[in-house]
This record gives structure tokens, sequence and C-alpha cells, in this order.
């Protein structure tokens, strides 16, 4: 069993539609692959400079009425916050988000600035998985949680750049995909292997903070300690 289909990826665009918008596959000229085609799909060109309301936006859009008068929470150290934000404003919707006190500055006020609430923890000295259960269990109504990357909705909503791929070049081979949580690259691998299951996708990460190939090596999930 699929934990996503494609046609939960195809919802996925359509709930996007007036959110995200759909940057255009560019040519980029590597010189140590002479004579290779190679293209980058710039994310960066998002409202929110960032993949992470594709996800985000795709979880918010399929709130329910009841959820939504509810409003969301969800954690993240920037991007995800920002994607949550700004697709809560889109609807109308109140959005608290839990960032670790060491978060860039500009992420912590570019959140606030949406219309969020931040809500700063100690990453020091608590998990911010913690932070949200412990504001969960104690709310009347409890706000509908949008995790980072952990979630059907949000994988779908990564997808949805999958399909783009595909789209505007079919003879794809390979695709590389940045990995942290496994969103995007969960996303996009689903999409294109549904379509194409010939396409190679390889998920790449730093070398130090390799804790989803240690992760995939071990059949099981293997976290790393924060190095500075």
């Amino acid at each position: 069993m699929n934990l996503v289909s494609l046609s939960d990826i195809e919802q996925a665009r359509q709930r996007l539609r007036g959110v995200a918008r759909r940057p255009p596959l560019l040519p980029f000229d590597v010189p140590e692959l002479p004579g290779e085609a190679v293209w980058l799909k710039p994310e960066s060109l998002q409202p929110i400079g960032s993949f992470k309301i594709r996800g985000a936006g795709n979880r918010i859009m399929a709130l329910t009425a009841e959820e939504r008068a509810r409003g969301v929470l969800a954690y993240s150290s920037g991007n995800h916050a920002q994607g949550v934000a700004y697709a809560a404003r889109q609807l109308g919707i109140a959005a608290t988000i839990i960032m670790p006190t060491n978060a860039p500055q500009v992420k912590i006020a570019a959140t606030r600035a949406l219309g969020a609430e931040v809500l700063l923890y100690d990453p020091a000295h608590e998990k911010r998985e913690a932070v949200a259960a412990r504001l969960l269990a104690s709310a009347a109504h409890p706000p509908v949680l949008v995790p980072p990357f952990d979630d059907a909705y949000v994988l779908a909503g990564q997808g949805t750049i999958g399909l783009e791929i595909l789209e505007d070049l079919p003879a794809v081979e390979l695709v590389l995909a940045p990995v942290g949580g496994g969103g995007l690259l969960g996303g996009v691998a689903a999409a294109l292997k549904l379509l194409k299951p010939s396409v190679k996708v390889i998920g790449v990460e730093p070398e130090l903070a390799a804790d989803a190939q240690a992760s995939f090596r071990a059949g099981q999930v293997v976290e790393w300690a924060a190095r500075n």
C-alpha cells in the first residue's frame, strides 16, 4: 500500500492553485558534466522562498470548516513555519508556530509578519514535539497540528513538484532531492515512481548530518546528535 497515491497528489495540486507557484525548470551548466543536460527546479521562487508552502498549504487547504475554526499549530525553525503562516493567512485562520530560540531572527520575524503567533522554546532543554503535545493537551479546542514532513497531506503537497518535473521534462532519468525530514524526497519520489518507475531518485544530505542515509540502511529511524 502506498502512503500517498497519485490521486492524493493530483488533489493537492488543485488545492494549491492560488497558494503555491509553479516554477519552471531552468537549464544549469555543470562543468564537471560536459554534454549532460542538467535542470534546476527553483522552489526559491515560491511566495515564502521555499517548497514548504506546498506541503503546509495542502494540509491547511484540506481542513474542514470545524478544523479551520480551531486554527493550526506547527513547529519549525523557519521554512515550514512560514508555509503554515502563509497558508493560514490565505484562509483567515489562526496559526501558532513553535520555534526554537536559536532559529534565525529573520525567519522568526517573517513568520510573525505573516500573522502567526510565535512561541519560542529552548531546544537545549525541550523537544518541539513535547512542547506541541503540551499545548494540544491543555487547549479546550485543540488546533490542528501540521507536521513539517511526517504527514500524508504534506507528502502529497511536496509531490506536486514531481508532477511538474515530469510534465516539463518527460525524458527525465534522474532526480536529486535534498533530504532533511524526508517530506520533499518522499513526495517527489512517490509522484515520479507512480508515473514513471524507471526514473532514479536520490536523496542528498550533508555528510556530517547523514541521518537519513543511516536510517535507510538500518531500516529504522536513526537520530544523530546536533552538531555546531
